[in-house]
């Protein structure tokens, strides 16, 4: 499907009618954008994050919370 939208002075467009039906994105929805090699760009729909529960979670993982693990992960 190849649909065309225009975008304004301040950066925004209107998802056209056909495009949020096939993503089944309604009004407060979320949308991720990923942006590619060669200026390709892929729109995805998107679940809200639980913060309440990631920040539980976050607790039980001190033990990988030190320098060590930052500077072995920090490139991934």
């Amino acid at each position: 499907m190849l649909v065309v939208a225009k975008i304004t002075a301040k950066g925004q467009t209107t998802i056209p009618q056909d495009v949020r039906a096939a993503l089944h994105v309604a009004p407060g929805d979320l949308i991720a954008w990923e942006v590619g090699a060669g200026g390709t760009a892929t729109v995805r729909r998107v679940q809200p994050m639980d913060l309440e529960y990631l920040r539980a979670a976050e607790g039980t993982l001190s033990e990988w919370a030190g320098t060590a693990d930052e500077e072995a992960y920090r490139e991934l």
